[in-house]
């Protein structure tokens, strides 16, 4: 009896304990939900530092562009980075996204039928595994995006406060767009003291909460200091006419922003120089927090208020399709230095005010931002601000005048770095334009601010008025600085007009030029930082003659370009059976020694081996580029080769070489498909007759310039 008790406990137990197992197990086996990606979907637009997502079929794409190898930008198409890595194939699947620091160059390469590009630089990287749970990491069921595709961020609309322009504060500014990118959740926060204006709920993107704390007693300059702040401004006045002349004389011994400080010493609505604020977006995502403070013996005029209405931008909804032959994302850069005067400021704006109207602005076409420039310059408002020419030209006219110096150089740098970002509605695809305004002379130098403006992927107009006399030249810091600021001496890229009361007359040629987006795609700013190596068919049936016609259309491709050791560099392969290397990327360092290189290159005869001639300058030519600098091969040949070009082709894609392929006559064009880079269309092109080639010569320059202009800003 005994015994059968206890075998009978035991099974009990056995049943417990199994029952109880099989519990644990289920419960460590439950299924964890996925949630699933689209194809277009960057890295950098998803909030969470580490998660698992689905990819659906069909990401394996050109038009969802990948930069880097093994570790990616955050720029890049997550999926399509997935299928370069071999983790998934064009049919979807499960992956692992992990977000890493900013990387210094990220290296192009063709792996599983993606081929990815090469790209200088990034803020934020990520690296992409099979899409397994990693042990001890919580991985979410819904994505956080840092857009308008936000799922999981859900917050009471926050009104926002008026926009305190012109008070930015440089390194607030930099830590809020690096929140933003790099996707911290949207925070409560806490405001221990009220500002002197109606309370508001305020939301920042900032990892931490903030305490922001307003001293009424600090926020206004007393009535009784603006005396002092006059006669501050009128001394300083005095010593300006002999460095840079005061076009309007009216102006010349008296603040004009005067009676400004004295209407606002009186105005309630500008008794909060000290704030937090945000501006108006599109999802709580959005939020970004700024702050500055007002700093004792400057006046409300210095600080860059404007009136009440303007301090409230409006939203960015698509009021107007606008002109859609001209979409360029365009900031102008205005002149609101002593040297204009009062009056010839009203007609700058004016003249601002009619290119918005004649420009069509619009959701679908071009969007305008305008930065005033003094001492110092400040965004009176930003591409995603006004939507229509309406609204634009009422926001042109309440614009106030800043005052100080012309520093034209120190405006172009603070726009490469702070005007043209996704959060100041960039849209990407449209180019980049600068207007520059500039009333006689800069009081800096623009030439370096300009290269480096250039090579960020702008292009640069200048519109001169009044020019230096006789007598004031030895003013002048910088000689012929429109030259140097400008891609082109053709006179396209600039405006000289003799008196601001005709600046009305170039409305309409300034804003046909801005619109010429086919030509802005090849302006300077993509013609610098590339190694270009042409590999040319000496073959027997080229000819002579046809070989100097190939030589000429080299030499009219690379005098397009930038040349000098640190902009384009220029080599050549010339191949038959064999192989000669012409001349290297190093050998010649300016245009004029590269073109009389090209012209000594004397015609070789022989076979046709394509397959080997590649190979020869992969390792001659690109394998000796320059770090971060584009490979950007250019074959031009007659006729089918004797060997295979599609492994040789293969292995300068994957080594981040963008070939192209130039076909003449008996060139077979399956071959030219397998040379040219992806897609093939954009990369391959073929003439009946030698003499037909100068018609491709525009249409190569500005493929690879769209290509570069394709690549993202930093």
């Amino acid at each position: 009896m005994k015994a059968t008790v206890i075998a009978t406990f035991f099974g009990v137990f056995l049943t417990c304990t199994y029952t109880a197992k099989e519990a644990t197990k289920k419960t460590k086996k439950a299924k964890l939900y996925v949630p699933q990606i689209d194809c277009d979907v960057k890295a950098g637009k998803i909030i969470n530092p580490e998660f698992i997502a689905k990819c659906p079929p069909g990401c394996q794409d050109v038009k969802y562009r990948v930069y880097g190898t093994d570790i990616y930008a955050s720029f890049s198409s997550v999926c399509n980075a997935a299928i370069h890595s071999g983790i998934i194939d064009n049919t979807g699947g499960k992956i692992l996204v992990q977000k890493v620091a900013g990387h210094s160059g990220y290296r192009g390469s063709f792996s599983n039928g993606v081929r990815s590009l090469s790209l200088p630089r990034w803020r934020e990287s990520f690296l992409v595994s099979e899409g397994k749970p990693r042990k001890g990491v919580t991985y979410p069921t819904t994505l956080e995006y840092s857009s308008s595709k936000s799922t999981t961020v859900k917050s009471e609309p926050k009104k926002p406060e008026q926009d305190l322009k012109g008070m930015k504060s440089a390194d607030t500014a930099n830590t809020s767009e690096k929140a933003l990118e790099q996707g911290d959740t949207v925070r409560k926060e806490n405001q221990t003291t009220p500002v002197p204006t109606p309370a508001t709920q305020m939301a920042t993107t900032t990892p931490t909460p903030m305490t922001t704390t307003t001293d009424p007693s600090t926020t206004m300059p007393q009535p009784t200091k603006t005396p002092a702040a006059t006669r501050t401004t009128a001394a300083a006045a005095k010593t300006r006419p002999g460095l840079h002349r005061v076009r309007d004389m009216g102006s010349s011994s008296v603040h004009p922003a005067y009676a400004s400080v004295v209407a606002a010493a009186a105005s309630v609505q500008r008794q909060e120089p000290v704030a937090t604020f945000q501006r108006a977006a599109s999802s709580p995502a959005h939020l970004a927090m700024e702050t500055d403070s007002w700093k004792p013996g400057l006046s409300l005029f210095d600080t860059g208020f404007s009136s009440k209405e303007e301090l409230n931008p409006k939203p960015l909804e698509p009021i107007s399709q606008g002109n859609q032959n001209c979409k360029v994302d365009l900031s102008f850069l205005m002149d609101g230095s002593w040297s204009i005067g009062k009056r010839r400021f009203q007609l700058q704006k004016r003249f601002l005010g009619n290119v918005a109207q004649a420009l069509g602005i619009g959701s679908a076409g071009p969007l305008m931002g305008i930065v005033q420039y003094g001492d110092d310059p400040s965004t009176e408002f930003n591409l995603k601000t006004y939507a229509n020419s309406k609204d634009l030209r009422n926001a042109i006219e309440k614009i106030q005048q800043k005052g100080g110096l012309s520093n034209v150089g120190k405006a172009l740098s603070f726009v490469n770095k702070n005007f043209f970002l996704d959060a100041n509605g960039n849209r990407g695809g449209a180019p980049n334009v600068v207007v520059v305004m500039v009333d006689g002379w800069p009081t800096d130098r623009v030439e370096e601010a300009s290269r480096l403006a250039r090579e960020s992927g702008i292009n640069i107009f200048f519109v001169t008025v009044e020019a230096a006399a006789q007598s004031e030249k030895q003013n002048v810091i910088e000689p012929n600085f429109v030259d140097k600021a400008v891609c082109r001496t053709s006179g396209f890229y600039s405006i000289n007009v003799p008196s601001w009361f005709s600046l009305h007359k170039v409305v309409q040629p300034l804003v046909k030029r801005v619109c010429d987006t086919d030509r802005l795609a090849c302006s300077k700013t993509c013609l610098n930082s590339a190694d270009i190596g042409f590999v040319i068919d000496g073959s027997s049936s080229v000819g002579t003659g046809n070989f100097r016609t190939v030589l000429q259309f080299v030499a009219n491709i690379s005098k397009e370009f930038e040349i000098s050791d640190t902009d384009t560099r220029i080599g050549a392969v010339q191949y038959t059976y064999e192989q000669r290397l012409e001349f290297s990327f190093d050998k010649h360092s300016t245009k004029q020694d590269v073109l009389n290189a090209i012209k000594r290159i004397s015609y070789w005869s022989g076979g046709t081996s394509t397959g080997a001639a590649i190979s020869y300058a992969s390792e001659q030519l690109f394998s000796k580029s320059k770090p971060n600098k584009r490979k950007i091969m250019i074959l031009i040949t007659d006729g089918r080769s004797y060997d295979d070009v599609s492994m040789p082709a293969m292995a300068a894609h994957q080594n981040g070489v963008i070939a192209y392929s130039i076909g003449v006559a008996w060139a077979a064009p399956d071959e030219l498909e397998a040379i040219a880079s992806d897609p093939a269309k954009e990369h391959s092109f073929f003439v009946d007759e030698f003499d037909n080639l100068y018609r491709y010569v525009n249409q190569l320059i500005q493929n690879i310039c769209t290509e570069f202009n394709s690549q993202p800003r930093n």
